[in-house]
């Protein structure tokens, strides 16, 4: 290329290197760039990475990718990190014992420049204080146990005392919440919250004993069907999903059992995912800020790169109750 360019080869390293270009003349820079084209050049990115220190590229770790309220957070992302000229290499653990860390030591050998994590579990703080020393690491979605480390989470403690409130203000007697797995910091909390506003409230709780294995439909259903098949005294009259997913099985399973919602049982999700607007009824939902989420944690991320980022913090960004059709005052006995 230098021989076609005529030009030394140290100038061509410099004309096509963004960093430097402007240390070339713009007529021999694009003499250089026009030479590039003829002869098919395409950068090394590996070599670059070893002279700069940053590969351009940020790793997104989610547990579920077929999770719907998933893909506006990664929108969020890849709008602020696209614009800083970065690349997002996604990848998913599928909650498996050992993905995370087989996922994290993957992309520390890519020499990613920073990860962006939504997959943590509680039990995960040392494999990720490991990960921090090697690459920076932004907690998404779910956080840990201490907010010693670098965070954009939802405010999970309003998030479900405006659910729970907003069943209790319409007199429903009975409640019951369909729990995440225990092992989720955001199901945690979730929990903690809906049993602080019964308690305080005297409402009458009847959640099932156990807990969702995953945040699914399938899962959804199986621990509403659990509730629902109880004596018409003891079967709660209004139903806190602790996602969106699992409140769809919770309606699945009202319609296996010819009850209605909200007539027999008021429903409430959690996350406004995509489409819960145009189910059957619509349902009635804590929206969280997706999209905001997603472009706070991908500028922490950035900062973090830089240098620029402060001592470890934790954002909590506000939910909001949206009313829909699947909740209703209770009118029964």
């Amino acid at each position: 290329m230098a021989r076609l360019a005529q030009v030394h080869p140290g100038t061509v390293s410099r004309a096509l290197d963004p960093e430097r270009a402007e240390l070339v003349n713009e007529a021999t820079r694009e003499r250089v760039l026009a030479a590039a084209v003829e002869l098919g050049y395409r950068g090394n990115a590996v070599a670059r990475s070893l002279r700069t220190g940053r590969s351009g590229i940020i790793g997104v770790v989610a547990a579920d990718l077929g999770n719907p309220y998933l893909p506006p957070i990664l929108r969020g992302i890849e709008a602020v990190v696209g614009e800083a000229g970065f690349t997002v290499l996604i990848a998913e653990t599928h909650d498996a014992p050992g993905r995370l860390k087989a996922i994290t030591d993957h992309l520390v050998t890519r020499r990613v420049d920073a990860v962006i994590l939504a997959a943590a579990h509680l039990d995960d703080t040392a494999l990720i204080d490991s990960i921090d020393r090697s690459m920076p690491v932004v907690l998404a979605v779910r956080g840990l146990a201490d907010d010693g480390h670098f965070a954009v989470l939802h405010d999970d403690v309003v998030g479900a005392r405006l659910a729970t409130e907003h069943l209790v203000q319409l007199g429903h007697p009975r409640l019951a919440q369909l729990c995440g797995p225990g092992n989720v910091l955001s199901f945690v909390v979730r929990r903690r919250s809906y049993r602080e506003v019964v308690a305080a409230r005297g409402v009458v709780d009847v959640s099932p004993d156990d807990e969702a294995s995953a945040p699914t439909i399938e899962e959804g259903r199986r621990l509403a069907g659990a509730v629902l098949d109880r004596p018409a005294g003891g079967r709660p009259t209004a139903i806190f999903a602790h996602n969106d997913m699992m409140a769809v099985g919770a309606l699945s399973a009202l319609a296996e059992r010819g009850l209605r919602c909200p007539e027999d049982v008021s429903v409430v999700g959690y996350n406004d995912s995509p489409l819960t607007a145009h189910l059957a009824p619509p349902l009635t939902t804590v929206r969280l800020q997706s999209g905001e989420l997603g472009r706070r944690a991908a500028g922490l991320a950035l900062s973090r790169i830089t240098g620029e980022a402060p001592a470890a913090v934790t954002v909590r960004l506000d939910p909001e109750l949206i009313l829909r059709q699947s909740t209703q005052e209770y009118g029964g006995t």
